[in-house]
């Protein structure tokens, strides 16, 4: 988990109650990288449960906010599992999340496991929309072409092959779906399990704030780095710049629309 000084506490307090006391699996240690200074609020609750978790709790203090990027790939570094379980530090883990995706990880010869997610404004019982996503390797590499296959806040991955493909790199808004690829081209197997095994506030003005010229303009720089890494071929790279920059430039309310019919 990476956390910066803008989270809400608690948000942040109601994230590790997910992953800890409501955990069937409970994890081996959770390793928190706090990107820069953070507010007094968020270094109480953080205190809170370093005292009740003691040593499965570490933090990592950064004294410059790095990015999100940078932080994981710090935190990373730092987990001593094979297998490690991102989570963002306003989202809501269900119950039995690592039950099922480890069971994942017994059962198949996979590198990384996600599922979907459901989303939702302000209360985490009222969901309104869910981002489902193909189940198997083949279907989510197809859908890479086109969209993000994985959803970032539920994944599961062998930290080794992680590695391997590079980590997280520099791409503003991009870090993860540029992973994603990078794992894909060095032989990766993926896997969506097809079922929500998070809850994550989003909603309509997350896909706001993921639109605009300069969103736009980063996207088919992303789009253009995949082309040179050998993801896209020219007329993928075409399609992919048209379709995307159009829907980041037109009106907002075309793109609570698009949003509505993305998600089930």
């Amino acid at each position: 988990m990476s956390i910066y000084y803008k989270e809400k506490p608690e948000y942040f307090d109601r994230a590790i109650k997910s992953i800890w006391d409501e955990q069937t699996i409970k994890p081996s240690e959770i390793i928190l990288v706090q990107d820069g200074k953070l507010s007094d609020e968020l270094y109480q609750v953080i205190a809170k449960w370093k005292e009740r978790l003691v040593d499965i709790f570490e933090t990592i203090s950064l004294e410059q906010n790095v990015g999100l990027g940078d932080a994981l790939n710090i935190g990373l570094d730092k987990c001593s599992y094979e297998l490690v379980a991102r989570m963002d530090t306003d989202d809501i883990a269900l119950p039995d999340r690592f039950e099922k995706q480890l069971k994942v990880f017994e059962n198949s010869n996979v590198d990384i496991c996600s599922s979907w997610i459901s989303e939702f404004d302000n209360d985490e019982n009222k969901i309104i929309s869910y981002r489902k996503l193909p189940k198997n390797h083949h279907e989510i590499v197809i859908f890479m072409k086109k969209r993000n296959a994985i959803n970032h806040p539920a994944v599961m991955y062998k930290k080794s092959v992680v590695l391997k493909s590079g980590g997280y790199k520099k791409m503003i808004w991009f870090e993860d779906y540029y992973l994603w690829a990078r794992m894909i081209l060095s032989g990766a197997k993926f896997y969506n399990i097809q079922e929500a095994l998070v809850k994550m506030r989003a909603g309509y003005g997350q896909l706001e704030r993921r639109s605009g010229y300069n969103y736009a303009i980063a996207e088919i720089k992303f789009l253009q780095e995949l082309y040179h890494q050998g993801f896209f071929n020219i007329k993928e790279l075409i399609i992919g710049i048209a379709i995307r920059f159009t829907v980041r430039v037109i009106p907002k309310f075309l793109v609570k629309k698009i949003y509505q019919k993305l998600r089930a």
